[in-house]
C-alpha cells in the first residue's frame, strides 16, 4: 500500500495552531452561525475592537490577532471559559435533532 502523504495548503502555516484554544476559536469562526447567532460577538470585540468594528468577521479577527494577543486572551479563565461554553453549544446544537427531525422522524427527507 503507497504511504500516505498530507498535503497542506502553505496559508495555514501561518495560523497559530500551537497556541492552546486556537483550535476552538477557529472552530467558532468558521461556523457560519455567527451571521445570524450574535452569543460569540463580544469574543471577537475583546480579541480585536477596532478590525471586529471594521468587519464584523470572526474568522478576519482571528487571522489578524497577534499571537501575542491570542496567548494573552486564551489564558484568560473567564475569556476561555466563555470559549469552552460557545464551542459546547455549538456541538451541542449541531448533534441535536432539528424541528423538522423531531417533527417527522420518519421522513424519508431525514434520512
Amino acid at each position: 500500500m503507497p504511504e500516505r502523504r498530507q498535503i497542506i495548503n502553505p496559508i495555514y502555516s501561518f495560523l497559530p495552531v500551537e497556541i492552546d484554544g486556537f483550535d476552538l476559536l477557529a472552530e467558532l469562526a468558521l461556523d457560519m452561525r455567527w451571521s445570524w447567532n450574535h452569543a460569540a460577538d463580544e469574543l471577537w470585540h475583546q480579541l480585536d475592537p477596532a478590525r471586529w468594528e471594521l468587519t464584523h468577521n470572526p474568522w478576519i479577527v482571528l487571522q489578524t490577532a497577534s499571537r501575542d494577543q491570542l496567548k494573552r486572551i486564551l489564558a484568560d479563565s473567564v475569556f476561555r471559559k466563555k470559549v469552552d461554553e460557545l464551542v459546547a453549544s455549538k456541538r451541542h446544537a449541531a448533534e441535536t435533532p432539528a424541528w423538522f427531525q423531531q417533527h417527522y422522524p420518519r421522513s424519508i427527507l431525514t434520512v
